[in-house]
């Protein structure tokens, strides 16, 4: 019988910080689940640590063409019935998060599921600066709200509306839940479920207005092609450009 859950983990020498995403998996008390890693040629010894690793596991070498690519291998490798990535920067919240996630959408029916994610932050995790919105999809075309590591996608859904597209550079991820809120509604969960450890990288002024212009890219794809719609997102667009290079504030809280 297939597994409940597939947790995909895309690694590239995470030795670091791979053991914290591991024992967040381990931890869980659901323990339906298998875990896939996909690798991007590690040379610092994390090949090593997962071989090592006990319980069911796979291992997937060799990756190339990027994340989004290196995300799409792990869902076609995967064998469960709920799909999600955390990445070798990321861990789960706490040992509940599967079992509160399955009871989620037994209970809705839903076909996606998404909570809320911490960022660590010099080791201490934090919580949002900013008030969540509630979902719909006329507020996810405003802007992104739904945090990676904290979203669990069906596998059927997958199988409707594709993976990731390799052609996005920053906004993979937002371009996906879009995709995905065209064919069903999340069950959104107000607690938090994972973290996403934040490093010099990840915020980056250069980085950060790249994925800005990424995210608009996106958002012009699946808007209204009406005339009002274009001229509504296009002011909110230079609105949150200009707190963006102003106020260096997190995009979902513009």
């Amino acid at each position: 019988m297939a597994p409940r859950f597939s947790i995909i983990t895309c690694t590239r020498n995470s030795l670091a910080t791979l053991p914290d995403t591991v024992r967040s998996v381990k931890e869980q008390t659901f323990k339906d689940y298998e875990h896939i890693f996909v690798d991007g040629n590690s040379t610092d010894g994390t090949l090593d640590y997962i071989r090592s690793l006990g319980g069911p596991i796979r291992l997937i070498t060799g990756a190339a063409g990027g994340i989004s690519s290196a995300m799409n291998t792990g869902i076609q490798a995967a064998q469960g019935n709920v799909l999600a990535h955390l990445h070798s920067d990321d861990y789960y919240a706490g040992p509940h998060v599967l079992e509160r996630v399955s009871a989620a959408l037994a209970t809705s029916n839903a076909r996606w599921a998404f909570g809320r994610c911490m960022s660590e932050i010099d080791g201490a995790p934090n919580t949002e600066g900013y008030r969540v919105p509630r979902y719909s999809y006329r507020r996810l075309l405003k802007g992104n709200f739904i945090p990676h590591p904290a979203t669990f996608v069906t596998a059927a859904l997958f199988a409707e509306c594709g993976g990731f597209d390799p052609n996005v550079s920053y906004a993979m991820d937002y371009d996906l839940w879009l995709r995905l809120g065209k064919h069903a509604e999340p069950v959104q969960m107000d607690e938090h479920l994972a973290v996403f450890r934040v490093h010099a990288g990840s915020v980056s002024s250069a980085n950060r207005m790249a994925a800005f212009e990424d995210d608009w890219q996106v958002r012009q794809r699946h808007m209204s092609p009406t005339l009002w719609s274009r001229m509504y997102h296009g002011a909110h667009y230079w609105v949150r450009r200009r707190r963006v290079v102003e106020m260096r504030q997190p995009l979902a809280a513009l």
